[in-house]
């Protein structure tokens, strides 16, 4: 599943990952930590839709 950021348009693929965030390919957008922020415009979880 993807997520996209509402504001900005980054996309956090769940299969993928992010290796410039250390985060393993497999990880759910759920089990992201609360305070988790878009890496590019710094905006929350809750700002992410799902693709």
């Amino acid at each position: 599943m993807k997520y996209i950021c509402n504001v900005c348009g980054w996309e956090y693929d769940e299969q993928e990952g992010s290796e410039e965030l250390g985060i393993a390919p497999g990880t759910k957008f759920a089990d992201l930590p609360e305070d988790f922020e878009c890496p590019v415009c710094g905006v929350g979880k809750d700002e992410f839709s799902e693709e």
